[in-house]
């Protein structure tokens, strides 16, 4: 089976004794019982040894009438008449009916089939540029068919486009005009399972909607005290990603870029809260980084979530694996990390306690090189530690001391942030540290935030300084985010550098 394996004659509504039935199909091969799929009928004359003429005269106004019978076939099981071409027609139609795909009445393809074979477009379009070159049409061919194609073949059908379709052949090369037109000439010819064995490739179930095994593959287990990170190939395929939507090579994606890069997707997965989570560049667009960060803060957050957006991108089929699972890593059990000393974790999380107005909003975003304050209670980028690149996850904590949650509490180091110009701030780093985390093995650090401001004796029987060194931790760290100046990022660097090495 190929998409252009041979050249196309005049198009016409097929009929069962217009097809060739291929050699290897046997009564033996075929299924024992033949179920209606859709309204799709296939229409029989079983006792066509006891007459003399042809029924088909006869039943053709029938299939002109009721357009869901697809094939009628004569046949008879005294002489074994047709008997395998019954089973074969009867079969098709339930693998390969006509009823999503094609609506004979308006002679065109179905919006759903066009929304599906759009997106296999645009998955396929490796370079964004609205056409499928020879080597794109040959990886489609090789990723749908599993076999190659030669060149006159893809010139056969570039030459068939041309005369039927204005616009179907561009700079040598097949538009999503072309490609929709070539589907539609398929459906037309009775050769569905060419347009069925591309839709199930990428993911398509027999409602043309993404199948759940396909989105969400059963193979990913993460236990407890584990983590998921993308590895290696997941970065270079979502690298790819981003280089082809950056049209204009400015290292974020605009507004419109970002709408084209999720355009394979049936919703807009990302809101206007992830400006406020990753960086930006000035004119507030996602750059590189950030781009790669929320791609990390999806996969650590919420995995399934990750295989279905990497499901959509087509990950499994550009990459040539079974399932996107394979793009992620399952990092080992944190205890074990504990007992090694050592750990082989690239996203470490940092959850930010701190009373109400301590600062913390302004130490996330300080992190994104913002000094305003912006309402995320997530941050993520990336800081080196000893040279290696790693990504620190800052996630605020609602300060209702009394509703802390595992969530909460989970975490590879915890930031303890009281405003140093309020004398009553510290008390509650204070109180959630001795009541959650004093007999944890959980890393601490404390913030002295709002060090631009006059600095205030805090009301509380131990000053800052004396309550760090009798808990065996650092000494608070001065800092503000109010300058003119981008914020310094020593201290994000020390808090990764704490979660590495606990």
């Amino acid at each position: 089976m190929s998409l252009v394996s041979e050249e196309f004659p005049q198009v016409v509504p097929y009929r069962a004794e217009e097809i060739t039935i291929p050699a290897d199909v046997t009564p033996e091969r075929v299924p024992t019982h033949i179920v209606d799929y859709s309204g799709t009928v296939t229409v029989t004359n079983s006792v066509s040894d006891l007459v003399e003429h042809s029924s088909m005269e006869t039943i053709l106004p029938v299939m002109n009438q009721y357009t869901e019978i697809e094939t009628c076939v004569e046949c008879s099981a005294k002489n074994l008449k047709n008997i395998s071409e019954l089973f074969y027609y009867a079969q098709k139609a339930v693998l390969h009916p006509t009823g999503p795909l094609y609506c004979p009445e308006e002679k065109q393809m179905k919006p759903a089939c066009i929304k599906a074979l759009t997106r296999i477009f645009k998955v396929s379009d490796l370079d964004n540029d609205g056409i499928l070159n020879d080597n794109e049409l040959n990886f489609f061919q090789r990723t749908c068919f599993n076999a190659p194609l030669v060149s006159q073949a893809l010139e056969d059908v570039k030459n068939v486009v041309r005369k039927n379709v204005i616009d179907g052949v561009c700079d040598n090369g097949l538009t999503l005009k072309g490609f929709l037109f070539l589907h539609t000439l398929f459906i037309q010819r009775g050769r569905h399972e060419t347009t069925w064995t591309v839709l199930r490739r990428f993911g398509y179930d027999d409602d043309l909607e993404l199948h759940q095994d396909y989105l969400f593959p059963l193979t990913l287990k993460v236990p407890p005290d584990c983590t998921t990170e993308l590895n290696h190939n997941a970065y270079l395929f979502l690298q790819s990603v981003f280089d082809k939507h950056d049209k204009d090579r400015d290292c974020a994606l605009s507004p419109e870029e970002l709408k084209d890069l999720f355009d394979v997707f049936p919703y807009m997965p990302w809101g206007p809260d992830v400006n406020n989570t990753v960086c930006t560049n000035d004119e507030g667009w996602i750059t590189y980084q950030g781009y790669l960060s929320q791609w990390t803060l999806t996969t650590y957050l919420d995995v399934q979530r990750c295989l279905e957006y990497l499901g959509y991108l087509g990950y499994s089929i550009i990459s040539e694996q079974e399932s996107q699972a394979v793009a992620i890593t399952v990092t080992r059990d944190k205890k074990i990390d504990l007992q090694k000393k050592q750990t082989q974790r690239s996203v470490f999380r940092c959850n930010v306690f701190g009373d109400s107005g301590s600062g913390k909003s302004g130490f996330l975003q300080a992190f994104l090189g913002r000094n305003l304050t912006h309402m995320s209670y997530y941050a993520i980028s990336t800081a080196y530690v000893y040279g290696q690149e790693k990504y620190l996850l800052l996630h605020e904590v609602f300060p209702d001391f009394d509703v802390l949650s595992d969530t909460d509490l989970a975490c590879d180091i915890v930031c303890l942030v009281y405003d140093a110009s309020n004398p009553h701030s510290f008390e509650y780093c204070a109180r959630v540290f001795k009541q959650y985390f004093m007999d944890t093995k959980t890393p601490c650090m404390m913030i002295a935030a709002k060090s631009d401001l006059q600095e205030a004796k805090q009301l509380y029987a131990l000053t800052p300084l004396e309550f760090c060194r009798k808990h065996k931790m650092p000494p608070p760290q001065a800092f503000t985010c109010n300058t003119a100046d981008a914020p310094c990022k020593d201290i994000y660097t020390k808090l990764t550098t704490m979660a590495m090495h606990p």
